[in-house]
């Protein structure tokens, strides 16, 4: 373990936190120590709910070490279970637990619990992390519950499309989503009111909004919609296998992908595909009358995206989602792309590949934001540390995937799956880069003195030395590594790298003011250059007059 400010995902009894606050009559006790309450958090400060989340601490002290902890365990579970009467029990232990060996889940086994089942949760806190956590919860749950109701072994399984024979809508279940996840709530509103116009009902969405009762009703859909693999991939795995149960693993973010999902969902139901969603000749006939992003790919104003260099980090799910968006449907050009979900690294280095680039797979914000600069993206899409990050870089940036900040669970509508879910994509994305061309148009005419004196800002009170002083304070506050870190290496055109403040020269307040004319998005890279260029001429202060020499030199 390292000790860090930030971390991508928390401890994986916080994912089981997550499964039993998105459920309903779901409890979990945990085993934990006072200071590992601070959970609770996430949920009523975060997700913005009014109850706290369904779980009792066991809440034990430093001086409870000295006695039976134990006895502390089955007392905290036989409360609960008086208490809330829940239809299904979880019972596991916080990372600082899991060091007393008491093993709460064996402790509930031997106890007379009034015939409520119990899932015993095995958390293994120094190895795993969140997102595990609740796909590991999830699975064991939906396991727990179904176990008796598996058919036996080489028996037949039934045919996806059985709804026929039975005269009915076939019918599916949204699996994967939860509290805590990115836009899930919206997400799943989406999709449901997608399937509906193509005539295929939700049987059960799960863990979010779910009851014990509901987990037992899986089997009688005709296949599973795998929303988000982080969470559900284990669970939809063990349906197929157990259930024979077939899985769409499509996940329909963006034009191209929510054609694809909609083209496997038909082919996995037996459903005979409509004209709209061919993919040759007048087809997507569907996309173009639902969503404003594929005429908007089409006009004039979408040249200004071509080619724009983008960033992409956040979970699996949302990271490959968004590369394939930018770099098929928006016209960006992406430079970067990773993720910190570890069990699905597979998937995050094929995608990838695909676009010519090394995935970066680390839980490591500090080396996300390195390769972020190395990278020198004009737009970063990323999670709320990469907008953190994207700040002191002075690069746009769009949140696209937990972890997330309250600001990042809008109250209206707007999810970031299907049809809508593609213009709120667009809107998130462009709005960033509008606004820093917007941002940058204002500093480099500020120094004019008819758009001083003739167009003060509204808010009053600043004098125009000290407008046309903020883009250099801009500049250097960009410039500015984060506290408790090492500036990064710069890196000049012919590729050599010199440390920060190895003979790097000054620069003068004229210099200062002509490069925070250039926009935010190259501005790193010619000031770069230009040290470059000053070292070799063995120049100690760059004024303007060296900028433009170097601009020469690097131009020729």
């Amino acid at each position: 373990m390292e000790l860090t400010l930030w971390t991508y995902e928390g401890p994986p009894h916080v994912g089981a936190l997550r499964i039993a606050a998105s459920m309903e009559g779901v409890h979990l006790v945990l085993h934990a120590p006072q200071g590992d309450t601070y959970a609770d958090l996430l949920f009523t400060m975060i997700e913005r709910r009014e109850q706290r989340p369904p779980v009792t601490y066991t809440t034990f002290q430093a001086r409870d070490l000295g006695g039976d902890t134990a006895d502390l365990v089955k007392r905290s579970i036989h409360d609960a279970v008086q208490r809330f009467r829940p239809d299904a029990l979880l019972v596991g232990e916080s990372c600082t637990a899991e060091l007393i060996q008491d093993q709460p889940g064996a402790l509930a086994a031997g106890m007379d619990l009034g015939g409520i089942p119990m899932v015993s949760l095995e958390l293994p806190a120094y190895s795993k992390k969140e997102n595990w956590g609740a796909a590991e919860t999830f699975y064991q749950l939906v396991r727990g519950l179904l176990r008796s109701e598996v058919p036996p072994p080489g028996s037949a399984k039934p045919a996806p499309d059985r709804w026929r024979a039975e005269g009915r809508r076939p019918r599916v279940n949204l699996l994967g989503p939860s509290l805590l996840g990115f836009r899930c709530r919206d997400d799943v509103r989406e999709v449901s009111r997608l399937l509906a116009e193509h005539g295929i009902d939700v049987a059960v969405v799960a863990p979010l909004g779910a009851r014990a009762a509901d987990l037992l009703r899986l089997p009688s859909a005709d296949a599973n919609v795998c929303l988000y693999p982080e969470v559900a991939a284990p669970v939809c795995s063990w349906l197929e296998r157990n259930f024979g149960m077939p899985v769409v693993k499509t996940v329909p973010i963006g034009i191209g992908a929510t054609g694809d999902f909609l083209r496997e969902l038909h082919e996995r139901l037996g459903m005979e595909r409509p004209a709209a969603l061919s993919p040759e000749g007048e087809g997507m006939r569907e996309a173009e009358r639902r969503s404003r992003l594929p005429w908007y790919s089409r006009s004039v104003d979408s040249t200004y995206l071509t080619g724009k260099r983008v960033f992409i980090f956040g979970d699996a799910t949302h990271a490959i989602a968004a590369a394939r968006v930018a770099s098929r449907e928006l016209g960006l050009r992406v430079v970067g792309l990773g993720s910190f979900s570890r069990e699905l690294a597979r998937e995050v280095r094929a995608a990838a590949a695909d676009l010519g680039l090394e995935a970066l797979i680390t839980d490591d914000y500090l080396r996300v934001e390195q390769a972020m600069a190395e990278a020198m993206p004009e737009l970063v899409l990323g999670t709320q540390m990469e907008r953190h990050s994207a700040k002191r870089l002075g690069i746009p940036c769009a949140v696209i995937s937990a972890p997330l900040h309250v600001q990042d669970v809008p109250a209206r509508h707007a999810p970031q799956m299907g049809w809508e879910g593609a213009n709120e994509l667009f809107d998130s994305w462009v709005h960033p880069l509008m606004m820093g061309l917007e941002e940058h148009l204002i500093g480099m005419f500020r120094h004019d003195f008819e758009f001083v004196e003739g167009h003060r800002s509204h808010l009053g009170g600043q004098t125009a030395t000290a407008q046309a002083a903020t883009p250099q304070a801009e500049t250097a506050q960009a410039e500015t590594p984060p506290p408790g870190r090492a500036p990064a290496d710069q890196t000049g055109e012919s590729g050599e790298r010199t440390p920060v403040g190895a003979s790097t020269p000054a620069w003068s307040p004229t210099g200062e003011a002509e490069l925070a004319k250039i926009p935010f998005f190259v501005r790193g890279k010619v000031r770069r250059n230009t040290e470059a260029y000053a070292r070799d001429q063995g120049l100690a202060l760059i004024d303007s007059e060296a900028l433009y020499a170097a601009k020469a030199h690097f131009s020729a």
